[in-house]
């Protein structure tokens, strides 16, 4: 269809993972990208990703622009489809991103962190083994089951390490070869996850919320002495901004999604609780799962080296800034009236208290705020402790 609209169009070698096409785009000099993918979600949400040229996911009103084209759209025996002329890529573009995420890791750090790791059926196995082979990790333990596409997701019922039972066969295989960390990527290796080894958990592993995991890597970036701006979502932890101020660095929230926080003007790091972490922001303008998962291995290889652990850290932060806690409760629905009528009935009848605290102030921010675009959203700030309430961008969720 692109090369039948006059477009040049090229295809990635092979199914890859959305950060390589969204630094491949910068990289070949392209004006927009397109990738196919579920994510994180069940077989039947496949869709697709739509970056621009600057090698950010769209915002308004390229999304309404490119709604409306759509509608427009006549009768499909009118589009042109030609047989060929569009253009296949060789490893070029992958090696050029591997090379890449060299930068993410200090020059002489410690790469000693052994890795049970996870693809969840998706396309993050052969370039994640290729980045810790290039930077000197020991050879991740694959998850077998999990290794190789396969766009059934056959073990999971929800691709999404989140996801109650997504892990059972991580921490199984954890269980067999005692590695200091288990990592999990989504399909589309855009998401990372952290799990611990914890006596106090069931099975003994313990999987790391995106909030603590957001933490202790921008806990890692302070230790190593970057600079710039910390970002992240509205409905990720205010711990970031606790870390961002006491280390003299600048912090801004944003709406939910990195098609808004890779946009922040001097980004360094970036996060949403959703697992997305952005730690190169100059290489990939959006979440990267890769290189999140080399950070990560990164900073337990430095714990590892001083006797100390993941949780060890969180402690010290919690010491340092205060304890964090959070939480997320997802409610899926087959209706999606039933999303729409609730977020009517809590803009009519706004709660007064949640879990036994007042509420002391309340914002809809459909209506924006001095600080954010309008988004279709809730916020009530309470005594010692904040709710946000908001449909899902991906799912039939209301979260």
């Amino acid at each position: 269809v692109m090369t039948g609209a006059g477009l040049r169009a090229a295809v990635l070698p092979r199914p890859l993972p959305t950060p390589v096409l969204a630094y491949a785009i910068r990289h070949l000099g392209a004006v927009a990208g397109v990738e196919v993918t579920a994510s994180h979600n069940p077989p039947r949400d496949n869709g697709y990703k739509v970056y621009l040229g600057d090698g950010s996911q769209i915002v308004p009103p390229a999304d309404g622009e490119i709604a409306a084209a759509i509608a427009d759209v006549g009768p499909l025996d009118g589009v042109a489809r030609p047989d060929d002329g569009w253009e296949t890529l060789g490893e070029e573009v992958l090696a050029a991103y591997l090379a890449r995420t060299d930068a993410v890791l200090a020059t002489g750090s410690p790469r000693t962190a052994r890795v049970v790791y996870t693809a969840m059926h998706g396309v993050g196995t052969s370039v994640l083994t290729a980045a810790f082979d290039r930077a000197g990790f020991p050879a991740p333990v694959l998850v077998a089951e999990q290794a190789e596409p396969d766009p059934a997701f056959p073990t999971v019922a929800f691709p999404n390490p989140e996801e109650p039972g997504a892990m059972d066969l991580a921490f199984a295989t954890a269980r067999r070869t005692d590695p200091d960390i288990v990592i999990a990527n989504d399909p589309d290796a855009d998401r990372c996850a952290v799990a611990v080894p914890d006596p106090a958990a069931e099975g003994g592993w313990r999987m790391l919320r995106g909030d603590e995991v957001g933490a202790l890597l921008a806990a890692h970036l302070v230790d190593r002495g970057v600079s710039g701006v910390f970002a992240e979502s509205i409905v990720s932890s205010s711990l970031l901004g606790r870390i961002a101020a006491k280390a003299g660095l600048g912090h801004e929230e944003t709406l939910t999604g990195f098609k808004w926080i890779a946009r922040v003007d001097g980004l360094r790091y970036g996060y949403e609780e959703a697992l997305g972490y952005c730690v190169d922001p100059d290489g990939v303008r959006d979440k990267d799962g890769i290189t999140a998962a080399l950070l990560v291995a990164e900073l337990a290889s430095v714990l590892k080296e001083r006797g100390r652990t993941l949780l060890d850290l969180l402690d010290d932060l919690a010491l340092a800034h205060g304890l964090h806690a959070t939480d997320q409760l997802s409610v899926r629905v087959k209706d999606l009236s039933v999303i729409s009528d609730a977020m009517a009935r809590l803009r009519e009848q706004p709660p007064t208290a949640l879990a036994g605290l007042d509420v002391t102030s309340a914002e809809d921010l459909a209506r924006g705020t001095e600080l954010l675009p309008p988004t279709d959203g809730l916020r009530y700030h309470l005594r010692g402790a904040r709710v946000i309430v908001r449909p899902s961008g991906t799912e039939p969720k209301l979260k």
